[in-house]
């Protein structure tokens, strides 16, 4: 194969590899993951979205169980860490959306996909997803599958939606 040939077709699978490649970056904080940004930051590539309607929201806690999905006022109370970015679901195709961080390390990451639009979680209706992928079931979300470990750039992320699927509580759309 020619090095011209070659390069190209690395290039190539640069691309393919990346999460959300070619996909519009969304969110009030998509600067801090423009290329050529130092972060820190989190892309999150979500995937599997029953339908494209409301909002989906991407919620950064403290690690600790206490701290986990717990409401953002009384965070804000305590002085804790409490970060939302939210946006329309994409017409087509995986949804990139990205938010800052204030420093490298550990945090909590939710994605929320509030179908009804009625702004809090409807267990009926809406979906939800973590960094993990691990199917979440009919038990509250565990805060092990939710941690991300953040360095001092972008952290790229794959998160799978997942919407009730009947007895089994929540899972993946097929």
């Amino acid at each position: 194969m020619a090095r011209g040939t070659l390069t190209i077709a690395f290039a190539g699978l640069l691309t393919l590899a990346a999460p959300g490649a070619g996909a519009q970056i969304l969110g009030s904080d998509a600067a801090a993951c423009a290329s050529g940004q130092e972060g820190p930051a989190i892309l999150a590539t979500v995937t599997g979205l029953k339908d494209r309607t409301g909002t989906l929201k991407l919620e950064l806690y403290p690690p600790n169980e206490k701290d986990f999905l717990a409401g953002d006022d009384d965070l804000a109370r305590q002085g804790k860490f409490f970060r939302r970015v939210s946006v329309a679901p994409p017409a087509a195709g995986d949804a990139a959306i990205c938010i800052r961080v204030p420093r490298q390390g550990r945090y909590a990451l939710f994605l929320g996909h509030d179908r009804d639009g009625k702004r809090k979680f409807n267990f009926w209706s809406d979906g939800a997803g973590f960094p993990s992928n691990n199917k979440i079931g009919r038990a509250r979300p565990k805060l092990v599958d939710a941690l991300i470990d953040v360095g001092p750039g972008i952290t790229r992320t794959t998160i799978r939606a997942q919407y009730l699927r009947g007895l089994g509580g929540f899972g993946f759309m097929r």
